[in-house]
């Protein structure tokens, strides 16, 4: 049975600079020399470091001040773009100010220029945890986790009772079909900090993409009893719930954060899959694998 998601189901990760954010994986094809650009690693001997522009070359460079950078950080992710990078081209060696760029990139949804931009800052800052985690969010969103593990191991080298790392490892290791290493990573995850709602909602999407409903349900259970729980926790269990045929508990929380239009479209549409979850064809369709829609939006 093929679904397709009505609502954006997003999975909370604070590891995400905008988490609201957020979160597919698998299915995007891309071009050969797409992915040979992401495979490329930030240390290759033929990268070449890109150079401070001439002075003459470009209008009067004013350095932001602090206060100017929260002003700009406040601003939609298009200006916040635009500011970083004249930033960030003046000085290429302002490690802070590529990794604004680079999440205001992914948030704007260009993600391979976002990990561009990471990768670029950790030519001359190789251990920069920010921006290794940049650069392993913006391959993840990308379709490219591959190309994220590495810079996450690294980051939980460097920082190992950091849950977020850990969580987002085991969401790259997921995305690259290794569920026993993103298990473990998620179990590490949760020993640094029990109950989180961001680390369980990571594990009950990667159930879901498999198929296993009720498996998912009790880690969202949990989940959405942390006081930190969003909506999107609230409306991926009833989504669990619903394709259960859990029909009017599913049904109170869609009204408790929907507008009735929305809540009804909703509803129309879980009563459809689970009716069609009953016909023979649908007995033999390949498990539901949205996961990663929801996990990319927070980059968790």
């Amino acid at each position: 049975m093929r679904y397709r998601l009505i609502v954006s189901l997003t999975a909370l990760s604070v590891l995400c600079a905008n988490p609201a954010a957020a979160a597919g994986l698998f299915g995007k094809s891309e071009k050969p020399q797409d992915a040979a650009k992401a495979a490329q690693p930030a240390q290759s001997p033929q990268t070449q470091l890109p150079q401070a522009a001439d002075a003459d070359q470009l209008p009067e460079y004013h350095k932001a001040t602090p206060v100017e950078i929260q002003a700009a950080l406040r601003a939609e992710p298009l200006a916040q773009a635009a500011f970083f990078a004249d930033q960030f081209d003046h000085d290429p060696t302002d490690a802070q100010m590529g990794i604004y760029l680079s999440n205001a990139q992914r948030a704007m949804g260009r993600n391979a220029e976002a990990a561009d931009t990471a990768h670029t800052v950790l030519l001359f800052a190789p251990r920069n945890v920010d921006a290794l985690l940049a650069a392993a969010r913006a391959h993840i969103a990308d379709n490219n986790a591959f190309y994220a593990v590495e810079p996450l191991k690294t980051v939980t080298e460097l920082k190992p009772k950091d849950w977020q790392a850990w969580s987002l490892l085991g969401v790259a290791y997921q995305q690259v079909k290794r569920p026993d290493d993103a298990q473990a990573a998620w179990a590490t995850a949760l020993k640094l900090s029990p109950d989180n709602a961001a680390v369980l909602t990571n594990m009950a999407m990667a159930k879901v993409a498999g198929g296993d409903f009720a498996g998912a349900e009790p880690l969202l259970r949990t989940a959405v009893a942390q006081k930190d729980a969003t909506l999107q926790i609230r409306q991926n269990l009833a989504l669990v719930l619903g394709l259960q045929g859990k029909m009017a508990e599913a049904e109170k929380l869609l009204r408790q954060d929907l507008p009735p239009a929305q809540a009804d479209a909703n509803l129309a549409w879980l009563q459809q899959q689970t009716q069609g979850a009953k016909t023979p064809a649908a007995s033999t369709a390949a498990p539901i694998n949205r996961s990663w829609d929801s996990l990319k939006s927070a980059g968790s």
